[in-house]
């Protein structure tokens, strides 16, 4: 009689296989993962360096992770990130600017402490200065120095302070110019100008762009950006500067976050970075078009935070779908009661689990489209700056002002939006999984932890919808004071009339049939914030924008989601493999009924956007559909992330589907079974082991000792 055994542990009766289950489900697939994953990168060519990349760093001995890296502690953490950093730092010579930057957004995914303190030095430091500086100062700063290439000088970017983080207007760190000396004296007035959160600051950065108010003859010009070197070519702290270590956080321990204060640092004037603010020798200030442009430096990180919310999302959900197919528990009603060998219900086959989490699926497929647009339109919009710019061209300027305009408010629509939804598909995709999502090797816990920054870089999502939202109400001020037309991303408002006044009755979703129009929806998603945006205003005119902080936020996730589907359905109208477009269609509704929909049911009824029906038919027959429907798919659509296991780092979450295995082998190597006793047993034993309370009372207390003693 032969006996069933695995390869990693014997087994004397045959367990449960949920690797035949992924498997068989995968053969079942009529779709060529690969060509989606062209589709989600945005082209074959991109998707292959995406792949070649990947193996790369999978192969590297020093880039390479495994789940140790769940059971490391800070001190170890910053040492491997420092390690990885001079690794990847040879990477960089060899890579083109595009590469590189893929190569940073998949770090992203399984070491994001690596990514983040990379991007600070090149993308916040160094964009800073390619916004702010002239072009002979980017050229000294950035490739005379080669900072591109983590050479020579390090840089860190020095915008918040300990009391001062959303709003950058009122930083009160001050640069004086100091008119004899034709210098800037950089200066810390109190505690609370503190520079605060500064990553790289406590032991990596040699210098930082520092935001400082600009002070000339006692004349305050506002907030200006500066370099100022912090450390000399020994790695010594300069004269005046102090910096420490901001200590223990939620994540991201590999970041040597800091705090910086300047006690009257003396830096020469053409330190100041001066591409549109200017400051002569004579003291004259020229001030810049628009105060905005010297916040260019955050569009690159939007970009960055947009896309590792798209890859963060295909991470989790390829994790916890994978398991769901794998897993089984009870015997729910797709299986016959009657049949004793019958296997227990698979847990993607229970329909709320299936509402649970082919939402954050196909926010994943739905958000990558938008990441590839705003990517490029900050690409291209920049570059029009700096021609501009370069030619003195000031007609080209103020275009360029505008779509910069423009592109704030796309831009800061997304990063709230997108970074808000990938940490509740974190948190959503773990508690899907169990007791065993809680494992620290099944990556939830650290991913959750060292994603949820995201949700306050740059300032408080809150602040920053609240900021993008904004613009919506005022143009629709406009329009109703004095027609003003709105141009830009925005202009769909100008249909404000159609929609509101004898138009505010017009339903744009009347039924199940309109809910899955994704045109039809993208423009009931316009309607909505035509319709929010009107009734914000009356409440603007009577009080002031204080008033309306949640009517603004809501405004802003809305249009987030209006750019995301509708970017995401011009890229599956227009893409050349007719065969994925099905496929590619269900997402979109999936996302459009769930992520939209559902959640802002309440926004739609009220201001007829959706009906009564609609909003019935969601639940009773849109969501179920869809869901019924995107199931069968599953392991097809999950795999055209391409992820590997290096990437997805969870145990239970790996291409073959082995769960159990895969778990416990990890388990047991990395906390191997034959340390039975831990360095505190001998507490242990002590508790145990110790001799009753009588005993320990040398018997005092007891019958004998009182008869003694009462004589």
């Amino acid at each position: 009689m032969s006996v069933p055994f695995t390869a990693k542990n014997v087994n004397l009766s045959k367990g449960p296989d949920p690797q035949t289950s992924i498997q068989t489900e995968r053969a079942a697939q009529k779709f060529n993962p690969q060509a989606m994953q062209y589709f989600l990168e945005g082209s074959r060519e991109r998707a292959e360096v995406i792949k070649a990349l990947t193996q790369q760093m999978e192969r590297d001995p020093i880039l390479f992770t495994d789940g140790s890296f769940y059971d490391m502690n800070k001190n170890q953490l910053r040492e491997m990130t420092a390690v990885k950093i001079n690794r990847i730092a040879r990477y960089m010579e060899v890579d083109s600017p595009d590469v590189y930057a893929q190569r940073l957004s998949l770090i992203g995914v399984f070491d994001p402490s690596v990514c983040t303190r990379i991007a600070v030095n090149l993308g916040l430091f160094a964009n800073c200065i390619k916004g702010n500086g002239t072009a002979d100062q980017i050229k000294y700063w950035t490739l005379d120095k080669h900072t591109n290439y983590l050479r020579g000088i390090y840089g860190c970017f020095g915008m918040t302070e300990l009391a001062h983080g959303s709003n950058v207007m009122g930083l009160e760190t001050t640069a004086t110019f100091d008119k004899e000396n034709d210098e800037f004296i950089i200066n810390t007035p109190h505690v609370g100008a503190t520079k605060w959160w500064i990553g790289g600051a406590a032991h990596s950065a040699t210098h930082c762009t520092v935001y400082a108010r600009l002070k000339v003859d006692g004349e305050d010009y506002g907030v200006k950006t500066f370099v100022v070197p912090l450390r000399d070519s020994n790695h010594d702290l300069m004269p005046g500067v102090t910096v420490g270590d901001i200590g223990a956080k939620m994540g991201r321990d590999g970041i040597d976050n800091g705090w910086i204060q300047f006690s009257s640092v003396r830096i020469p004037r053409f330190f100041m970075l001066q591409k549109f603010c200017k400051v002569s020798r004579d003291g004259e200030v020229v001030l810049p078009p628009l105060e905005q442009l010297s916040y260019s430096a955050l569009l690159g990180g939007r970009v960055m935070m947009v896309l590792e919310s798209y890859r963060m999302l295909a991470r989790v959900s390829t994790i916890a779908l994978r398991y769901a197919i794998g897993r089984r528990q009870f015997k729910g009603d797709n299986v016959d009661p009657n049949d004793e060998n019958a296997l227990e219900t698979q847990l993607l086959d229970y329909p709320l689990h299936q509402k649970r989490l082919f939402p954050y699926l196909a926010a994943a497929y739905v958000i990558s489209a938008g990441a590839l647009k705003v990517e490029k339109t900050i690409e291209d919009t920049l570059a029009f700056l700096d021609k501009a710019v370069a030619n003195n061209d000031q007609k080209a300027i103020m275009q360029s002002i505008g779509a910069m305009k423009s592109l704030f408010v796309d831009s800061g629509s997304l990063k709230p939006t997108c970074t808000w939804l990938a940490a509740e598909g974190i948190d959503q995709c773990r508690q899907a999984c169990g007791g065993h999502g809680y494992s620290a090797y099944n990556g939830f816990g650290r991913a959750y932890n060292d994603w949820v920054v995201q949700c306050t870089w740059e300032g408080d999502n809150n602040v920053l919808c609240m900021n993008t939202g904004k613009p919506f109400v005022k143009n629709v001020i406009g329009l109703e004071d004095n027609g003003k037309a709105v141009k830009g991303g925005s202009e769909f408002l100008n249909q404000l009339k159609d929609y509101t006044g004898s138009g505010a009755s017009k339903v744009i979703l009347e039924n199940a049939n309109d809910i899955t129009d994704l045109k039809k929806f993208i423009k009931s998603l316009e309607v909505a914030i035509i319709r929010l945006s009107s009734e914000t205003a009356k409440t603007v005119r009577k009080e002031n924008f204080d008033f309306v902080g949640a009517e603004l936020v809501n405004i802003s996730k809305l249009n987030a989601h209006r750019y995301v589907l509708s970017t995401y359905v011009d890229r599956v109208d227009a893409h050349d493999d007719a065969s994925l477009k099905p496929y590619l269609y269900d997402l979109g509704r999936v996302y459009a009924a769930t992520v939209v929909l559902d959640k802002f049911s309440g926004i739609f009824l009220t201001f007829n956007v959706a009906s009564t029906n609609a909003i019935t038919d969601l639940a009773k027959i849109v969501i179920p559909k869809l869901c019924k429907q995107i199931r069968p798919n599953v392991v097809g659509l999950t795999d055209s992330f391409q992820m590997s296991d290096m990437m997805i780092n969870a145990a239970i979450g790996r291409y073959d589907g082995d769960i159990y295995e895969n778990y416990f082998d990890l388990v047991k190597t990395l906390n191997p079974p034959r340390n039975d006793k831990a360095p505190y047993s001998a507490a242990l034993e002590g508790m145990l082991n110790r001799p009753s309370l009588e005993e320990r009372e040398r018997f005092e207390k007891s019958a004998e000792t009182a008869e003694i003693l009462s004589k």
